[in-house]
């Protein structure tokens, strides 16, 4: 997996590049194809960001991850 700064993540958020990623404790997951985050956004979660905190009040666990591919690890620059 490669390394991922905050700035690089920052970029993948439905915005500004085609791919659409999350972080979740230190893990990036490409959400891209998934429906529910269509144009970055999943209810009132914006990609492009470290959403580790934001779970702790999600409906849903960390599984929730497993349907998506891995393909970075965060890091601080």
């Amino acid at each position: 997996m490669k390394p991922v700064t905050r700035q690089q993540l920052a970029l993948r958020n439905g915005q500004d590049k085609p791919e659409i990623w999350i972080a979740y404790k230190g893990t990036i997951y490409d959400v891209t194809k998934s429906r529910l985050w269509k144009n970055g956004k999943h209810y009132e979660h914006w990609a492009g960001q470290d959403l580790t905190e934001e779970l702790k009040d999600a409906p849903h666990t960390e599984e929730v991850f497993k349907r998506f591919k891995a393909i970075g690890h965060l890091i601080e620059p």
